[in-house]
């Protein structure tokens, strides 16, 4: 539109709409990262790439949560197929650096190259997100556990150990991630230098800087680009009050700033447990980003790297989560009021959660991070995806949307008060979109309007039909109307109808339209004259000719109605379930998705891929029951076949195909083999040697931590090479004694207990409130040698804090004997097998899969293991006293052939008849997959894993440790439940072999 045009449209309807504004829209300059490449540009407005406007919708996932790169595709076909661009993902520094010598990208899940190639096979977007710190509520928020002895500093600085540390990291993930960018017909836009990192000023509002952070930062930035990188750096930060690395913000020249700034949100809080966000909001209140961003990054797009898609359940959380915090309900209304603000960079924070294996997670985390997400834990997907879906489909389609500007926001708008708009226009074409929602957001009540649109073709209040037909909000639901919408070469003038997307088969164009199950809508197509319904209910839709073209109006929609317009174009109405289940397949891997090569597909639980191949319209998805199929596209297909059989296909009157597919098989797991069982603390008796392999000399007098008022030697876990799972300290003394202080550090939720020459004299059970467990044990005067005696402190370290408390020491910070003046004579430390010495003895499972347990340290817990000289015995039929058994069966997994089948691990007790003062780690072919604490929470006992840690066609071991903290029996049933099976094209039944290694010799070292 020329300026003159928008200056007076804007004035002739600022009296009408307060909130206009009149003046002359400002002219923003396109910058791109000055290295002389030009792919990727971006201004106020948005991200250019290739000179195209980008909307990015993208959704976070985690592959070292997820174990399997084979299932890495299942996810991303899942992101890509419900609309979205753009995957974004965390690198874990600490995952590839067991030792500071040792960098591993190439064994198992530790290839991130292969994430890149399946993002590029699929046509995502990748925005990387490598570190060296991600926070993610992983252990030492994913730096690697060699730095949090304090050796390095302070960390995140420009310290030159620390430096020198993070370095080689960044160095590889860079050299690998360069040749995938879009600059060289990749995959990767956007690459993130750092996370939440909100130090760069001493006072934010004076912009006073702070030069060791800002130097750290700098650091960062040439490092990314002396490795090649071009495209723009970004950074996220974790809250509106902290303005950090904003080049236009920084206008004092303190530096350190990235290309790109972000700011990252949670209205609801990131934890199940809302006493864990001081400052989260009422449900349903709303922030405004929009004033944020015009004053922290104006030259900028509006960019929130984490928007909530969740929330994590910590310790002491509900069983299954809390995912009716983030239904449909606040999918729908929150990511629509992000679209309002303007924000055109959008990734949700998780979109699949995955699984806390082994020890990632950091102290306040269970084994689960499905974070309540769309795609969840176990890689199912429901009507919160779905709804995700219904907007990442109009975004990937609204180009008009990737440059706007907010001229209005008032009540003024609709007949109705309690109903406030937003108006956005493009200042190029002149389309608009308009928000709608509550007055009051937290409102969930039911409201009508007519809304008052400005149109190419004059100004409406919509709906303009008669009768009683007026638009509606019902619940926590916000909507977006669009006016002047370009599909294809037809102009769709206005909507009340939310737009889903459109498409071009054989140069004619098909619009898509939604609204809420047993609403009705209006529309009208410019220059059409006539319309005509041909599938549906005809008496429901009335046909309006206007001035410039044809108003069509339809009541109590449901299901599918498919209408024909006079000059060419197709529409398709569907109700909210019927779009739930509406896909949009590309056939092609270009990322922007051009209209022309997409099909339709109206039916399945999911469709991943689609491809037209002489006239047979090739489909890839999942069913999870017998229903039809229909598939909108060029009239040169004729055909349809699902997951490669080819379906009895016939075409309707409308020009679709239409078919039936099958739903899956039953599936029904095997019965567990027999159980065997063998006592894992052979640690406790006097009679049993430290001198091996396992075991090192705790005897350190000096400590490079800055903790050091501990009792000496120093008994920090991490300073002897020690860092995850349960660690074993045997402390020595002679003498009378009358028994011992312990004061313990492992993290929230961390136990202890101790043994005096074998008998059990204390336990600490945990606490969600405190890291440390404290206790002062008296020793029965039986259990004291008039000689060597010696305390066995058994400690689960359930990982290191997040930033800088990361160096918070785990091990004993006080052992202190009581009445005995020489005190302890020497102390013995056991861990990981291989810790100590630097060896990583599974490369594969990595060291956060183990500790110290003697069934670790020796492998019991590894396919491959001997377990036929042990008794017969399963963990439900119990024991008693305080120790710690090992339990190993089989179970062998033949699941049918074409189908996705999801298994998880239930663990089962009675509280009434058996004592809950135990833990319980579960292990599913080698892999730590669950820890169960009952004492904490007895409801957090399922475990799900993916196919590759399941062997899905041959034998599978379960092997199940169980730590008796008290003296009284306990019991615990194990059960392998079916979670869902689809029929479907993905391939569970692949050979994993290299991600499950067996036992090995070099074990029997660590006795």
């Amino acid at each position: 539109m020329r300026l003159l045009d928008w200056v007076i449209r804007a004035l002739a309807f600022a009296p009408l709409y307060p909130g206009v504004c009149a003046s002359t829209p400002p002219t923003w300059p396109i910058r791109d990262t000055e290295l002389g490449d030009t792919t990727v540009q971006w201004d106020h407005y948005s991200l250019i790439y290739n000179g195209e406007r980008l909307f990015s919708f993208g959704g976070e996932f985690h592959p070292f949560r997820l174990p399997v790169p084979e299932m890495w595709v299942d996810v991303m076909e899942k992101i890509k197929a419900m609309g979205m661009n753009t995957v974004s993902f965390y690198n874990h520094w600490g995952f590839h650096a067991p030792t500071s010598d040792i960098l591993d990208f190439e064994t198992g899940a530790h290839d991130i190259g292969r994430i890149y190639e399946i993002a590029r096979d699929l046509g995502l977007f990748v925005h990387a997100r490598p570190g060296p710190y991600i926070n993610a509520e992983t252990n030492a928020g994913g730096m690697p556990l060699w730095v949090t002895t304090g050796e390095f500093g302070g960390l995140r600085d420009n310290d030159t150990v620390f430096t020198a540390a993070w370095k080689p990291y960044m160095d590889k993930v860079e050299e690998i991630t360069a040749p995938y960018q879009v600059t060289q017909n990749g995959t990767v836009i956007l690459y993130q230098i750092e996370n939440e990192f909100p130090e760069q000023w001493t006072d934010v509002e004076k912009k006073v800087p702070k030069p060791v952070k800002i130097e750290y930062m700098k650091q960062l930035f040439a490092n990314a680009q002396s490795n090649g990188l071009v495209v723009p750096l970004t950074h996220n930060m974790p809250g509106q009050q902290y303005k950090s690395w904003s080049v236009d913000y920084d206008t004092v020249g303190a530096g350190g700033n990235v290309h790109i700034y972000g700011l990252d949100n949670y209205p609801s809080c990131w934890s199940c447990m809302p006493e864990d966000c001081s400052s989260s909001n009422p449900s349903f209140t709303l922030m405004d980003y929009t004033a944020h961003f015009n004053e922290v990054s104006p030259k900028q797009p509006s960019m929130m790297p984490e928007f909530q898609g969740g929330a994590l359940n910590p310790w002491d959380g509900p069983e299954g989560g809390c995912e009716e915090r983030t239904d449909e309900s606040f999918v729908n209304f929150y990511y629509r009021d992000n679209v309002a603000q303007r924000v055109t960079i959008l990734g949700l924070y998780m979109i699949h959660g995955g699984t806390n294996w082994g020890w990632l997670a950091a102290p306040f985390v269970t084994s689960s991070y499905g974070y309540g997400a769309a795609i969840a834990e176990n890689r199912t997907i429901g009507s919160k995806y779905y709804e995700i879906k219904s907007l990442a489909l109009f975004t990937r389609a609204a180009k008009d949307l990737t440059k706007t500007d907010i001229v209005g926001n008032s009540t003024s708008y609709s007949d109705n008060d309690a109903i406030i708009t937003i108006e956005l226009r493009n200042p190029d074409t002149d389309a608009g979109f308009y928000a709608i929602r509550h007055t009051d957001p937290t409102s969930n009540d039911k409201q009508f309007l007519r809304l008052s649109i400005r149109t190419s073709a004059g100004n409406f209040t919509v709906p303009t039909v008669s009768g009683n037909n007026q638009m509606s909000l019902n619940g926590h639901v916000q909507k977006l109307i669009v006016t002047d919408f370009q599909f294809g070469d037809k102009n769709l003038v206005y909507s009340t109808a939310e737009v889903l997307t459109y498409a071009m088969f054989d140069s004619k164009p098909t619009l898509v339209l939604w609204v809420f199950n047993g609403e009705g809508g209006e529309f009208f197509i410019e220059g059409a004259r006539s319309g005509k319904v041909e599938a549906g209910d005809r008496s429901k839709v009335k046909f309006v000719r206007a001035k410039k073209g044809l108003i069509v109006n339809f009541e109590d929609q449901q299901g599918r109605t498919v209408i024909a317009t006079s000059n060419g174009a197709r529409v398709i109405l569907l109700d909210r379930d019927s779009a739930h289940l509406f896909w949009v397949p590309t056939l092609s891997n270009d990322p922007t998705v051009p209209v022309d090569q997409v099909a339709f597909v109206q039916g399945p639980h999911l469709v991943r891929a689609a491809q037209l191949e002489r006239g047979v319209i090739l489909l890839r998805g999942d069913s999870n029951e017998t229903t039809g199929i229909e598939v909108f596209t060029t009239k040169q297909a004729r055909m349809i076949e699902w997951n490669g059989k080819r379906l009895k296909t016939e075409r309707t009157k409308w020009g679709s195909l239409r078919a039936k597919i099958d739903g899956p098989t039953k599936f029904k797991v095997p019965k567990l083999g027999t159980w065997r069982v063998q006592d894992s603390l052979a640690e406790r008796s006097v009679e049993y040697s430290d001198d091996g392999a396992a075991w090192v000399n705790a005897d350190a007098m000096t400590t490079p931590s800055k903790f050091n008022d501990s009792t000496k030697p120093y008994l920090y876990s991490d300073q002897y090479g020690f860092h995850t799972g349960v660690h074993l300290w045997r402390g020595y003394f002679n003498g009378s004694v009358d028994g011992v202080y312990l004061k313990v550090q492992g993290g929230i939720a961390h136990g202890w207990t101790a043994w005096l020459n074998g008998q059990l004299v204390g336990s600490f059970l945990g606490n969600i409130s405190s890291a440390i467990g404290d206790a002062e044990l008296t020793f029965p005067k039986d259990t004291v040698a008039e000689g060597k005696n010696v305390l066995l402190v058994m400690q689960d370290n359930t990982g290191h804090d997040q930033g800088s408390a990361s160096l918070n020491v785990r091990g004993i910070l006080n052992a202190t004997l009581l009445n005995n003046e020489s005190g302890f004579s020497s102390w013995k430390v056991a861990g990981t097998a291989g810790g100590s010495s630097g060896e990583t003895l599974d490369p594969v499972r990595t060291h956060y899969n183990e500790g110290g347990l003697r069934a670790e340290r020796l492998g019991w817990h590894l396919p491959g293991f001997d377990d036929s000289g042990w008794s017969n015995a399963a963990p439900g039929d119990g024991f008693e006293g305080a120790g710690v058994k090992f339990y190993r069966t089989h179970l062998p997994l033949n699941t049918p052939k074409g189908h996705d089948v999801a298994l998880s691990v239930k663990l089962n007790f009675d509280s009434t008849q058996t004592s809950k003062k135990f833990r319980a780690y579960l292990y599913i072919n080698g892999y730590q997959y669950g820890r169960y604490y009952p004492y904490i929470n007895e409801a957090i006992n399922s475990f799900p894993a993916p196919p590759g840690i399941w062997n899905y066609d041959g034998d599978n071991v379960i092997g199940l440790a169980i730590w008796n903290q008290g003296e009284t029996e306990v019991k615990v049933d194990v059960q392998v439940n079916v979670d869902y099976v689809l029929e479907s094209s993905l391939n569970v039944k692949f050979d994993g072999t290299y991600l499950r290694p067996g036992w090995d010799e070099r074990r029997t070292l660590y006795e």
